[in-house]
């Protein structure tokens, strides 16, 4: 029972920051926090996202990209241009690393307001500190786990985020409901999104992209990362940029 709270402690907090982060913050700001706040974020990105840490420029960037280009062969990752979701996720990493050690050449209008620690992100991305996460999870299996089967998930530990992107950006391009008519194959893969807290509402993200809140188009589309930012609007943690009201075309 440990190694299953483990591996849903892990899931959700390394989601939330990836959610709430990297994705509303970093690459939509569609809020805004002070400077001790970001950095705070940054550091408990790298505490619950452990071995798969994702860069905020990297992500927020890469995301971008993905709007901009989404299911064309400029896309980071689309389901249309690869033969499987290893190879789409390969090529993923990929690009990903490209942006984040500033290899690729980017248009300024994908790089605009994306926060960046440069510092910060060569230890948190560093060989040294995935191995050492990876060491701390296999430690912790070594010590909890009670029987043999639940070895099985600590791939999923050290695999995480890739995880999270794979559900989203491949599944949620295939199977779903929609919405919105948009130029791509977006979908919401989840109709109460219990396991990726909003972010399977992808169909109405790409419709809004800067909207704050991912759901609220039908009664059942709760996103619960937004009533967490709700709340940490309300202790003036943050500051929500509006989010209108929106109803669903199809």
């Amino acid at each position: 029972m440990v190694i299953i709270i483990f591996i849903i402690v892990l899931w959700y907090s390394g989601l939330f920051f990836q959610t709430f982060f990297l994705h509303r913050y970093a690459a939509h700001q569609t809020f805004k926090m002070s400077k001790f706040g970001e950095k705070l974020c940054y550091v408990l990105t790298w505490i619950t996202q452990g071995s798969n840490y994702l860069s905020a420029y990297g992500y927020g960037v890469m995301h971008r990209l993905h709007h901009a280009y989404a299911d064309t062969e400029k896309d980071p990752h689309s389901p249309k241009y690869d033969a499987n979701l290893f190879a789409m996720m390969w090529r993923t990493k990929k690009i990903y690393q490209q942006i984040n050690e500033q290899k690729a050449k980017i248009e300024d209008k994908f790089t605009k307001n994306v926060p960046q620690w440069k510092a910060f992100d060569r230890f948190a991305s560093s060989w040294g500190s995935r191995i050492g996460w990876a060491v701390l999870y296999t430690l912790f299996f070594y010590f909890f786990a009670t029987a043999w089967w639940q070895w099985l998930l600590l791939p999923v530990a050290y695999m995480m985020a890739p995880i999270h992107g794979v559900i989203i950006n491949w599944f949620g391009h295939i199977y779903g409901y929609v919405n919105f008519k948009v130029s791509d194959t977006s979908k919401n893969l989840l109709r109460f999104d219990w396991l990726m807290m909003g972010e399977a509402y992808h169909n109405n993200h790409h419709k809004h992209g800067g909207r704050a809140n991912f759901g609220g188009v039908r009664w059942h589309e709760i996103d619960v990362t937004y009533c967490i930012m709700i709340l940490l609007d309300k202790m003036k943690l943050i500051k929500l940029n509006p989010v209108a009201v929106v109803k669903r075309e199809i």
